[in-house]
């Protein structure tokens, strides 16, 4: 298809809020819009959102992307989507969410995975004939902190039945915004797999597992039928078409989970080639070309958002959260010992702080497992904090902690990314909201040791994806054209003085867990 004058509208919905982003089919940024969306916690390990906030925040923030007149509406031709994947929406057959959202941070469904893998000859926690099975079929396992959506399914099950009674499908984030738009029940091969109740040996042809279904305890009718990523769901429904002012015959793609739009939107497209994306969560991953699990480091394997390749999965549950945290809770919190609000570049405030902090902190070390941890650890117990502060410990320090604490846990990852592959890591593309920020990119280049691939508009990397892989999806380009059309704005090399500071402090952040994981896990364990 000729690509001339031909746009997507790209829509990602994060933990924070969705952003909406319209690109042309060539992977050209045209503009974006933000909007935020509250994450409710809860004490005994809950975390949610409302549906209905997401959709609001949708129609906002498209509304206003759309009626800037950047294009022509007429020539906007499909909506590519991505979302945070491992979450849980249980709707009614009209598509109404029956409460809110449980999302991935949710780790209340701990319990029934315990009971769900016990059994005689345990690996890892995991009856041995289980195990392998699950490793067969699917190529990973559930995790056993329970937020997988496995896990929230068997919680609602037993905790709200009426609710489960109800429910007509149970989805995730990213098919129930496909529904919102085109009015279709549906999953694609990539975002179901963390229910683990699907066959994967078939790449091209995914399906429901009857005897892991059983396993599970799962009702089959409440899962929604599978489609390849690159499926055309549906057209857009006519009432928003209409209200968006966009064309009846708007194409929208089934979309893929963040994990996997990332991979796109930061052009390491080719197997092996390895991305860091540091969100709210972070994750080191790369495209590969077989099937595999590590279960030990809680990493596989699983269906990617391009056909007929598997994308290296794992997550760290908490990264540029982290400074979230440190701006929310620390310096900023709008207490009566901080009345004011934080300013509009906290940001860059934290960046020049760093900046003008030694490499190492003073051997400061900050552990960001504010909320568990899933990759390299799957451990939802152990917590963060900092380690060997003094008297001389300033807020400079803390802030570039911070950073390096999140980077030795990205080293911490590589290190079995390596062993996983069989193969060394070269380079690495680094995208999400931390890529914005040079420190952080040189500081990362600094502890693991590798040349680090800051991609133009790193933040706006799962839009990117989402749009790219609709294109590839519609013919526009090809998926081996992606990488090259995805701009690397500048690569930091590893500088040669920090290396002996680095190496010190990354064998002691190791230690540190190693030595508490006992202590977090009495502390937080609930009974």
């Amino acid at each position: 298809m000729s690509p001339t004058n031909k746009y997507v509208l790209a829509i990602d919905l994060g933990t924070s809020g969705p952003k909406v982003a319209l690109f042309s089919t060539q992977g050209d940024l045209i503009g974006s819009e933000f909007e935020e969306t509250k994450v409710i916690l809860y004490p005994d390990g809950g975390a949610e959102q409302s549906p209905a906030d997401w959709w609001g925040a949708i129609q906002t923030a498209c509304r206003r992307l759309l009626g800037r007149g950047l294009v022509s509406n007429d020539d906007i031709v499909a909506i590519g989507s991505t979302s945070q994947w491992s979450g849980t929406v249980a709707v009614d057959q009209d598509g109404n969410a029956l409460g809110d959202a449980i999302i991935w941070m949710d780790a209340r469904g701990a319990p029934y995975i315990k009971k769900m893998v016990d059994g005689f000859l345990k690996v890892e926690g995991y009856a041995l004939g289980k195990l392998i099975n699950w490793i067969r079929l699917t190529g990973g396992i559930p995790a056993s902190s329970g937020k997988d959506p496995i896990a929230h399914i068997l919680y609602l099950k037993d905790m709200y039945p009426e609710l489960y009674q109800r429910a007509y499908k149970f989805l995730e984030p990213i098919d129930y915004i496909g529904l919102r738009l085109t009015g279709k029940f549906a999953a694609s091969f990539n975002s179901i797999v963390l229910h683990w109740v699907t066959d994967n040996r078939d790449i091209q042809k995914v399906r429901y597992d009857d005897g892991l279904i059983r396993l599970a305890g799962l009702d089959r009718a409440k899962l929604p039928d599978l489609k390849p990523a690159n499926a055309t769901l549906g057209c857009l429904l006519p009432d928003i078409a209409r209200d968006w002012g966009l064309r009846g015959d708007v194409q929208v793609l089934m979309g893929s989970p963040d994990i996997h739009s990332a991979a796109v939107g930061s052009g390491a497209v080719r197997d092996f080639e390895p991305h860091l994306y540091i969100g709210t969560s972070s994750w080191l991953t790369c495209h590969v070309p077989f099937k595999k699990t590590d279960l030990f480091h809680n990493m596989g394997a699983l269906p990617s958002a391009i056909p007929g390749r598997y994308l290296l999965t794992n997550e760290q549950e908490t990264a540029g959260g982290c400074l979230q945290y440190l701006r929310d809770q620390i310096f900023f919190p709008q207490d009566a010992l901080s009345p004011a609000e934080n300013p509009d570049n906290v940001y860059q405030i934290f960046d020049d702080l760093a900046a003008g902090m030694p490499a190492g902190s003073d051997k400061l070390i900050f552990t960001p497992w504010l909320y568990g941890e899933r990759s390299p650890v799957d451990d939802h117990l152990v917590r963060g904090g900092f380690f060997n502060m003094s008297l001389g410990t300033t807020r400079g320090h803390m802030v570039r902690a911070v950073f390096e604490g999140v980077a030795y846990n990205s080293r911490w990852l590589l290190k079995y990314v390596e062993q996983f592959n069989k193969r060394p890591v070269e380079s690495i593309s680094m995208v999400g909201g931390g890529a914005k920020s040079n420190l952080w990119c040189q500081i990362h280049a600094d502890v693991l040791n590798r040349p680090i691939r800051q991609v133009k508009d790193p933040i706006e990397a799962n839009v990117r994806g989402a749009a790219l892989l609709a294109s590839a999806s519609l013919g526009y380009l090809g998926y081996h054209e992606i990488g090259t059309h995805v701009v690397v704005s500048r690569t930091y090399q590893p500088n040669p003085d920090n290396r002996k500071i680095y190496d010190e402090l990354f064998r002691e952040f190791v230690a540190i867990y190693e030595s508490t994981r006992r202590n977090y896990a009495r502390l937080n364990r609930t009974h």
